[in-house]
């Protein structure tokens, strides 16, 4: 599938994981050829600074670029702070209905307007849509704080269970790609592929194909 950019979540290195352990995960990434852009969802919901550093301690030994993140409205001014230790981008994922903190990236920007640059959102189309929110809208209003986005498709935009290959379902995968390039995003498109988990390579391939070729359509 030409892959060689990776964000992983705990059980790829577990966060009780000994330095040894983490230094061994990282080095086993590297020989596969894997560049890490990221962990997560690291939930830093404690109001305890202590546990906050012990998720940033995390990335630094793994030598993670950002953290997608689960968070309050308590805890955010506290991770600002201790991201300015580290120069680790935050990137704040929103759940959809289910996340009683914050359902839709728009419920985190407005948290965020004054803060540290490197805070940010990461755009879940999938949960976003199931909000009811237009994901379009949600995606343009995080501007610069726009770091990362999880793509991904739905046959019923409010349904999560109806997750497909992407480029088969109702998400408006062209036009976000559209928005993206107008908007000059320089992150990554991150698949979150989380179906068929007895035999998901066919299709991933499927959705990275759909999505490279409407890239290469729009560089013309």
């Amino acid at each position: 599938m030409n892959i060689s950019l990776l964000t992983i979540k705990e059980f790829h290195a577990l966060y009780r994981s000994t330095p040894e352990e983490l230094d061994r995960a990282k080095s086993e990434f590297q020989r596969a050829g894997l560049t890490l852009t990221g962990g997560g969802t690291v939930y830093m919901q404690k109001d305890d600074m202590d546990d906050i550093k012990f998720y940033f301690e995390y990335a630094k030994r793994l030598g993670l670029p950002m953290m997608n993140i689960g968070a309050t409205a308590k805890t955010l001014p506290m991770i600002e702070k201790t991201l300015k230790q580290y120069d680790i981008k935050i990137a704040l994922h929103n759940h959809g209905p289910e996340d009683k903190h914050f359902p839709a990236p728009s419920d985190a920007l407005k948290l965020m307007k004054d803060m540290d640059p490197r805070m940010g959102v990461c755009v879940d189309v999938g949960h976003t849509t199931r909000t009811g929110k237009d994901v379009l809208e949600e995606i343009e209003a995080a501007g610069p704080r726009l770091l990362d986005m999880h793509m991904k498709d739905l046959k019923d935009l409010k349904v999560s269970t109806s997750q497909c290959d992407v480029g088969e379902g109702a998400m408006p995968i062209v036009a976000i790609f559209k928005l993206l390039k107008k908007m000059n995003y320089g992150g990554i498109v991150h698949l979150e592929y989380e179906i068929n988990a007895d035999n998901p390579l066919p299709g991933m391939h499927k959705s990275f194909s759909y999505m490279r070729g409407i890239n290469a359509a729009l560089r013309g």
